[in-house]
C-alpha cells in the first residue's frame, strides 16, 4: 500500500473499528486509541513532504489500479505542489481536534472520535483523487461524518443546521455529478481527471461545465451569495466541527477550482472571470461589514472565514502568479488560525458556556496565558506581518494590483475591515476591567489547551516568517497550470 493510501485508509479504518468497539464505560481507551490513530495518519504524511520533487509539476506518489473496470473507473491517487500540503494539514489538524475534545465530550466519545477520523481520511481522498468518479465519491462522503457530528453533538438547533449544510451541499454536488458524466463520455470513456485536463471543448461546452462546477465548489467555500449554511452550521457545530469545517472542509471547494474549472474549461474561466472577481470582492466586502455587526464569537469567526476564502478565489482568477500562489498559500493559512480562533471560542464556551462577546471582558486578568495566545491568533487574522494571515492576503493583493489597480484597492480594504471586527471581539472579551463574575472566576489553560494551541501558534508564526518551503513546493505546479489555462481549449 503506497502512502496515500494509508493516510486515506489508516484514518478510516481505525475510526471504523472505534465506532464498533468503543464503549462509554472504556471512554480513555477510546481517546486513546484515537489520538494514535490521529499521530500515525500524520506521520505517515510527513514523507511526502520530505521525498516531494518541488522542481517538477507532474504528479507524485501516483497509485493508479483498476476499480471498476466496465467503466474504466481506477483507485488513481496523487499530489502535485498543489495539493500536497493539505495532506498533512488535515492530519494535523485532525490530531488538534482529537486533543481539543480530551475531557469536553463524555458521551458517545468513540463515535465523535471515530466520526472525525473517517472524516479525515476522506478529506485525505478529496486532495489525492485523480479519477472523477473517486473524486466525486470522495468529494460527497465528506458530508456524512460532519452531518452526524453537527446533528449530535451540536447546540439546541443543530438539526436544522446539518440539514442545511447537507442539503446545500448536496444540491451543488449533483450539478457537478452531470459534469463529471458529459466529460465521462466526450472523453470516449475516461473519468482520468488529467486526461479532460486536454480534452478539446466548444465554448458553449464550457460555459456550462464552468457553471456546474461552478455550483459544486461555490456552495462549498462559500462564496457570497450560497454562503447562508456556514454561519448556522459553526454556530450549532462543537468546537471540533467548527475547527475541522473552517480549517479544511471549506478548502475541498477551493481546490476544485484549482484542479477542475481552471484546467477544464480555460477558455470559459477567461469569460467569467470577472464574475468570480466580483463574487470574491463582495465576499470580502459586505462580508466583512456582516462581520463587524456579530454579537456572537463564532459566528464573528464564520463570516470572517468566508471573507478570506474570498480573497482565495480572487487569487485564482486573476490569472498571474502572485495570485494563485498567494489564495493557496492563504487556504493553508486560514486553516491555521481559523482552527485556532474557534478553539479559543471553545475554550471560553467550556468554561461559560456562552459565546456572546457581551458575556466576556477583562479575560486577560484571569487567563493570561490563554489570552496571549487568543489574542495573538487575532492579530493573524488581522493580516498581521511575521504571521502567515499576512502572506498569503499579501501575495493575492499584489497580483490583484497587477492585475488591476481598483481592483487591488478594494480588495486591500479587506486589511482595514478584518482589523476592525477581530479588534472589536479582541477588545471587548479579553481587554478592560473583569466584566462580571464568571469572567472572576475564570481559571487558565491547562497543559493540555496550552499544547494544543501553543502548537498551532508556533506553526502561524513559521509561515508568516519564513513561507519558503510552502511558496516553493507550489511554484512550478502554479506555472504549469498558468500556462495550460493560457492555451485555448477551443476545438480548431
Amino acid at each position: 500500500m503506497g502512502l496515500l493510501s494509508l493516510a486515506i485508509w489508516l484514518p478510516i479504518v481505525a475510526g471504523v473499528i472505534l465506532l464498533a468497539v468503543g464503549r462509554d464505560e472504556h471512554a480513555n481507551t477510546v481517546r486513546w486509541m484515537a489520538l494514535v490513530a490521529a499521530l500515525a495518519s500524520f506521520f505517515v504524511t510527513l514523507p511526502l513532504i520530505i521525498n516531494f520533487n518541488a522542481s517538477t509539476a507532474a504528479m507524485q506518489f501516483v497509485e493508479n489500479l483498476a476499480w471498476i473496470d466496465r467503466f474504466k473507473v481506477r483507485y488513481h491517487l496523487g499530489v502535485d505542489g498543489l495539493s500536497l500540503w493539505f495532506v498533512p494539514l488535515t492530519a494535523f489538524i485532525t490530531v488538534i481536534v482529537i486533543v481539543s475534545a480530551w475531557e469536553v465530550i463524555e458521551e458517545r466519545v468513540n463515535q465523535y472520535m471515530g466520526s472525525f477520523l473517517i472524516l479525515s481520511g476522506i478529506m485525505v481522498g478529496v486532495f489525492t483523487a485523480l479519477d472523477g468518479l473517486l473524486f466525486y465519491v470522495f468529494f460527497e462522503a465528506t458530508l456524512i461524518p460532519m452531518y452526524i457530528i453537527i446533528g449530535v453533538w451540536g447546540g439546541p438547533n443543530r438539526v436544522y443546521a446539518a440539514f442545511k449544510f447537507f442539503l446545500y451541499t448536496l444540491a451543488g454536488s449533483l450539478l457537478m455529478l452531470v459534469a463529471l458524466i458529459f466529460l465521462y463520455y466526450k472523453s470516449g470513456g475516461s473519468f482520468e481527471i488529467l486526461e479532460w485536463h486536454k480534452l478539446p471543448l466548444t465554448m458553449k461546452s464550457q460555459g456550462l461545465l464552468f457553471f456546474a462546477f461552478f455550483a459544486a465548489f461555490a456552495v462549498k467555500v462559500p462564496m457570497w451569495p450560497v454562503h447562508t449554511w456556514l454561519p448556522d452550521a459553526h454556530v450549532e457545530a462543537p468546537t471540533g466541527g467548527s475547527v475541522v469545517l473552517a480549517a479544511i472542509m471549506l478548502k475541498l471547494g477551493a481546490y476544485g477550482f484549482l484542479r477542475f474549472s481552471l484546467p477544464i474549461t480555460p477558455d470559459a474561466s477567461h469569460e467569467y472571470a470577472w464574475f468570480i472577481v466580483a463574487l470574491s470582492l463582495i465576499a470580502v466586502l459586505y462580508i466583512g461589514l456582516v462581520a463587524l455587526v456579530q454579537q456572537d464569537m463564532k459566528k464573528l469567526v464564520a463570516y470572517s472565514s468566508i471573507a478570506h476564502m474570498g480573497f482565495c478565489t480572487l487569487g485564482f482568477f486573476i490569472f498571474n502568479e502572485l495570485g494563485v500562489s498567494g489564495g493557496i498559500v492563504q487556504m493553508i493559512s486560514h486553516g491555521f488560525i481559523s482552527g485556532a480562533m474557534f478553539l479559543c471560542i471553545g475554550v471560553l464556551y467550556d468554561r461559560v458556556h456562552s459565546r456572546e462577546i457581551a458575556a466576556y471582558g477583562g479575560v486577560v486578568n484571569t487567563m493570561p496565558k490563554f489570552a496571549a495566545l487568543a489574542v495573538f491568533f487575532g492579530m493573524a487574522n488581522c493580516g498581521l506581518p511575521a504571521t502567515s494571515g499576512f502572506v498569503g492576503e499579501w501575495m493575492v493583493i499584489l497580483g490583484t494590483v497587477k492585475f488591476n489597480f481598483w481592483l487591488g484597492a478594494l480588495a486591500a480594504t479587506t486589511l482595514v475591515f478584518g482589523a476592525a471586527y477581530t479588534l472589536w471581539m479582541v477588545k471587548r472579551v479579553y481587554f478592560g476591567a473583569v466584566a462580571n463574575d464568571n469572567v472572576r472566576s475564570l481559571t487558565d489553560v491547562n497543559s493540555r489547551e496550552f499544547v494544543m494551541l501553543a502548537v498551532l501558534a508556533i506553526a502561524v508564526l513559521w509561515m508568516g516568517v519564513y513561507p519558503k518551503p510552502f511558496t516553493d513546493v507550489m511554484h512550478v505546479s502554479v506555472t504549469e497550470l498558468l500556462k495550460h489555462v493560457a492555451i485555448s481549449k477551443l476545438p480548431s
